[in-house]
């Protein structure tokens, strides 16, 4: 009986490479798939932020109204409703009677109401009144309760101060002055591009005006964001959501225009919310009427002018409103325009 040797079969390696292989495979795209999907989330939470962003700076909280001039300074008052100039809103306010022919409308700022209380509105509508002033105070439409409006930098805000401005002129004949707090004092600015005829004068309180570099710069103040692309994102989903483009809002018109009417700038340095340089810029290109002014306070914020200087902030202001009931003269104090 022969004896015949076993031996194994050679390994085949074909097999065992393809197998590889295919884990290899599977693995990668698994990877590609985990990849590309963290990429879409992280895509997806920018969008999203930025849209948010543009969602709630278009609806601004806003608080009720805490009292009336009555019951805060002991003022009469009169309960009004007006349309807009282009008569797509009605306004609802108050109208404090004086004893005399002029009027002050005060344009409240962004995210306040007709009492503004940081200001403080009542407290300077209780001086005007002393000064025989008539005073009109309103709410802007997007204030409203119930109301589907939302902030347009100024592109229907204007409208509705123009139409405060009709109103005053049909129930008195006699010079009206604006008086504007932060995007208020924008709205007005934007107004006088307008209409500037039947405007007397106005004091432009810590002058907002929602541009690239103010939108930019209020975006930092919550979150430390790239300029870019967080700016274009915002702009880009502002349109869509809210049916307004903030290209609409004239920035560039209103930083470069003369106005040709008295105005009183008044900012202070440390205004994190409007930079005090856009409101010297825009006083330098006012080279038509001399009267115009310029008030620029060290250390002082947004709004809170009259707090860091009480006292000169109502010298100054009714200064310069009763300087416009006198014909003007030239003389060598003339060219200090600022305070």
């Amino acid at each position: 009986m022969s004896s015949t040797s076993l031996s194994p079969h050679p390994l085949n390696p074909a097999p065992l490479e393809q197998t590889a292989v295919r884990v290899l495979g599977r693995r990668k795209k698994l990877l590609i798939t985990i990849t590309s999907s963290v990429v879409l989330f992280c895509t997806s939470l920018l969008l999203a932020f930025h849209a948010y962003i543009a969602w709630t700076l278009a609806r601004p909280h806003i608080d009720p109204l805490h009292s009336n001039p009555t019951l805060a300074v002991g003022l009469p008052f009169e309960d009004i409703t007006f349309p807009s100039r282009n008569e797509t809103s009605h306004l609802n306010g108050w109208f404090i009677p004086g004893n005399s022919n002029k009027t002050v409308i005060f344009s409240h700022g962004y995210g306040g109401n007709r009492e503004e209380l940081w200001v403080p509105i009542y407290k300077l509508a209780q001086e005007l009144h002393k000064q025989s002033y008539n005073v009109l105070m309103f709410d802007y439409g997007y204030v409203q309760p119930g109301n589907q409006r939302i902030v347009t930098g100024g592109v229907q805000e204007s409208k509705e101060l123009l139409g405060a401005l009709d109103f005053i002129k049909k129930k008195i004949e006699g010079p009206v002055y604006i008086w504007g707090f932060s995007m208020g004092a924008g709205t007005a600015l934007q107004a006088a591009l307008q209409d500037s005829t039947e405007i007397a004068g106005m004091i432009l309180d810590s002058t907002f005006l929602l541009n690239p570099d103010t939108l930019y710069h209020n975006m930092k103040q919550h979150v430390n964001v790239p300029k870019s692309p967080s700016l274009q994102l915002v702009r880009l989903f502002f349109p869509i959501l809210n049916g307004v483009s903030l290209t609409e809002i004239p920035y560039q018109k209103v930083t470069d225009s003369d106005y040709n009417l008295p105005i009183y700038f008044i900012h202070g340095t440390d205004d994190f919310k409007a930079p005090y340089e856009m409101t010297e810029n825009i006083y330098s290109k006012q080279i038509l009427n001399p009267r115009t002014k310029l008030w620029i306070l060290p250390a002082a914020q947004h709004e809170l002018i009259y707090h860091a200087e009480p006292q000169l902030y109502i010298e100054s202001t009714m200064k310069f409103l009763d300087d416009l009931s006198h014909p003007f003269t030239y003389g060598p104090l003339m060219a200090e325009q600022t305070f």
